[in-house]
C-alpha cells in the first residue's frame, strides 16, 4: 500500500518539474497538494496575529498621538496612521522572513515578530523601562546582528547539539502545553483567578461555546483521518460563529489598499539607545546591553526550542539524525530581524503555528512559500482575514498541543538527575508563558544536578556557560 501510495505521489511530483526541482517533494515524501493545503492551514492559524501585533505595539508609543491608547477591535485597526504602517509592515516581513525560509532553507516554517517579544518589546523595554520605541528598535536592529555572527560561526548549532536528549525531547512536550495553553486561554476556555491562579471560563458564554463547538469538529475530523480536518474546522468553526454573533462580520471591507509603512520605516534611534534619559554614558550601555542580551537570548531559545520540536514531532531530521537545515534556518531567522528593526518591529521568531501546517503533512520549503504569499494578499483583505475569530484558530491549538505530547513518552525519567531538568523544561513552558523560561531552567539545573551525583564531566562544557548566562541575566533583569 505504501509502495503504490509512494509510486502514485513520484508520478503526480514528475508534472510539476518546477517544484520538484526547488523543493525535492519526492525526497521528502510529499506533494503539491499536501504542500498547499499546509501552507493554507498555516496562514489561517496565524493569521491573528497579523492583527494583534499591531494592536499590542501601539501600547508602546507607535500611534499617531505617541501613548497608550484604548484597545482597537481588530476591524478598526488600520484606522490609525501609525498603526496601519506597523499592519503593513507585519505583513511585509512576515512574506519575506517566511518565503525566505522556503526558498533559502526548504522548510516548511513561518517566521514573524514572536508573540511573546512584541509583548517584551511593548512592555518590557518600552513601557518598564522607559525606551522609546524608536530606540528599542535600534536595540533589536543590534540583536539581529549579533544574531547573524553566532550563525554565521555556527554557535547557534553548537548551542543545540550541546543540548542533552532528554532536555530536547522535553522541549517538545512542553511546546505541546504551551500551545495548548494558548488556545484554551484564546478560547475562553481557560481565564485568570486571582484566588486560583487559573480557572474555567463560564460555559453559557457563546465565545466558549463556540471554542468548544470547534474543539469538538476538529477533534472527529481528525479521529476520523479526514485529510485537512484543520483547515475545515476553521472555516466550519467561523461560519457557525456568525449566527452566534462571534464571528465579526460588521464593517469587513473584501478589499483594500494597504496603509503606507514610511511613518514607521527606518526610524531606529541609535543615538537615544546609547544616551538613555541622559541616564550617563556607562549606565545607558549596561541597560542596552542587558535589552539586547535579553532579546538574543530569548529569541535564540524560542527559535532553537521551536525548530527542535517541530522537526520531532514532522519528522524533519537530516542523515544524522538532527534537525534539517537548522544552520539555514537559524540564519533566516537572524537576517530577517534585521530587516524587521529597520521596520520598526520587535525580534523575528520561527512561529509555534507552523506546527499546524507541518501536522497536515508540510515537509518543505513549498509550505512556507504558500503561507508567504497568503501573508502578502492580507495585505489587500484585512478585512476579510479578521473575520475569523479566535475561537476558531483556538482548537486546533489545543489540538496541536495534544500531538506534541506524544513525545513525553520518550523522556527518560528514571533517573531523578535527568528527570528534574526534564521536568523542568515541560512545566516552566506554560506556567511561565515563556518557551525560553522553560528551557532556562532546564538548563540550569541539568548541570548542578549531574556535578551533584559525581556526573560533572560528562556535561558539554557549554552546558555550563549557557547556565551561567541564564543564572546572570534572571539575577540583572528579573522577570
Amino acid at each position: 500500500m505504501q509502495i503504490t501510495s509512494k509510486i502514485q505521489s513520484t508520478k503526480e511530483n514528475s508534472k510539476n518539474g518546477l517544484l520538484e526541482k526547488v523543493f525535492k517533494l519526492t525526497k521528502y515524501g510529499t506533494n503539491a497538494k499536501t504542500e498547499i493545503l499546509a501552507g493554507l492551514t498555516t496562514f489561517i492559524t496565524l493569521g491573528y496575529a497579523l492583527l494583534v501585533i499591531p494592536n499590542v505595539l501601539k501600547a508602546s508609543g507607535m500611534n499617531s498621538q505617541g501613548a497608550l491608547g484604548d484597545a482597537a477591535n481588530a476591524l478598526t485597526v488600520l484606522n490609525d496612521p501609525v498603526v496601519g504602517s506597523i499592519f503593513t509592515a507585519t505583513c511585509v516581513l512576515f512574506l519575506l522572513s517566511t518565503l525566505f525560509m522556503g526558498l533559502y532553507a526548504n522548510l516548511p516554517y513561518a517566521l514573524g515578530p514572536g508573540m511573546g517579544l512584541v509583548a517584551f518589546f511593548t512592555y518590557g523595554v518600552c513601557l518598564t523601562m522607559g525606551f522609546t520605541w524608536q530606540e528599542a528598535s535600534a536595540a533589536v536592529f543590534i540583536s539581529g546582528i549579533v544574531f547573524i555572527i553566532c550563525t554565521v560561526t555556527s554557535l547557534r548549532q553548537l548551542i543545540v547539539d550541546a543540548l542533552p536528549q532528554n532536555i530536547k525531547v522535553a522541549i517538545t512536550s512542553g511546546i505541546g502545553l504551551f500551545i495548548a495553553l494558548i488556545g484554551l486561554k484564546s478560547g475562553g476556555i481557560v481565564i485568570a483567578n486571582p484566588g486560583t491562579l487559573v480557572s474555567f471560563g463560564s460555559f453559557t458564554s457563546p465565545s466558549v461555546l463556540l471554542t468548544i463547538i470547534g474543539i469538538l469538529i476538529t477533534g472527529i475530523l481528525m479521529a476520523r483521518r479526514t485529510k485537512g480536518a484543520m483547515l475545515i474546522g476553521i472555516v466550519a468553526t467561523t461560519i457557525i460563529g456568525i449566527p452566534m454573533r462571534v464571528t465579526n462580520i460588521q464593517g469587513a471591507q473584501l478589499f483594500s489598499m494597504p496603509p503606507s509603512m514610511m511613518p514607521t520605516f527606518g526610524k531606529m534611534d541609535f543615538v537615544g539607545l546609547l544616551t538613555h534619559n541622559g541616564t550617563g554614558l556607562i549606565a545607558a550601555i549596561t541597560s542596552v546591553i542587558m535589552v539586547i542580551l535579553t532579546f538574543s537570548l530569548v529569541d535564540m531559545f524560542d527559535t532553537i526550542g521551536t525548530l527542535v520540536g517541530t522537526a520531532q514531532k514532522g519528522n524533519l531530521y537530516d542523515e544524522e539524525g538532527k534537525p534539517r537545515g537548522m544552520n539555514r534556518a537559524l540564519l533566516v531567522d537572524s537576517i530577517s530581524t534585521t530587516i524587521g528593526a529597520l521596520f520598526g518591529l520587535p525580534t523575528v521568531s520561527t512561529y509555534l503555528e507552523s506546527t499546524s501546517g507541518i501536522a497536515e503533512g508540510g515537509k518543505t520549503g513549498l509550505t512556507a512559500v504558500v503561507t508567504a504569499v497568503l501573508c502578502g494578499l492580507t495585505l489587500f483583505f484585512a478585512g476579510f482575514v479578521g473575520m475569523v475569530p479566535a475561537q476558531a484558530t483556538a482548537p486546533v491549538l489545543i489540538i496541536i498541543g495534544c500531538l506534541m505530547l506524544e513525545t513525553i513518552k520518550e523522556v527518560d525519567f528514571s533517573s531523578f538527575d535527568e528527570a528534574l531538568p526534564a521536568f523542568f523544561t515541560i512545566a516552566i513552558m506554560p506556567f511561565s508563558y515563556s518557551i525560553a523560561n522553560g528551557i532556562a531552567f532546564g538548563i540550569i539545573t541539568y548541570p548542578i544536578l549531574k556535578i551533584a551525583v559525581g556526573k560533572g564531566k560528562k556535561v558539554h562544557p557549554l552546558m555550563y556557560i549557557l547556565a551561567a548566562l541564564f543564572i546572570l541575566r534572571y539575577i540583572l533583569i528579573p522577570q
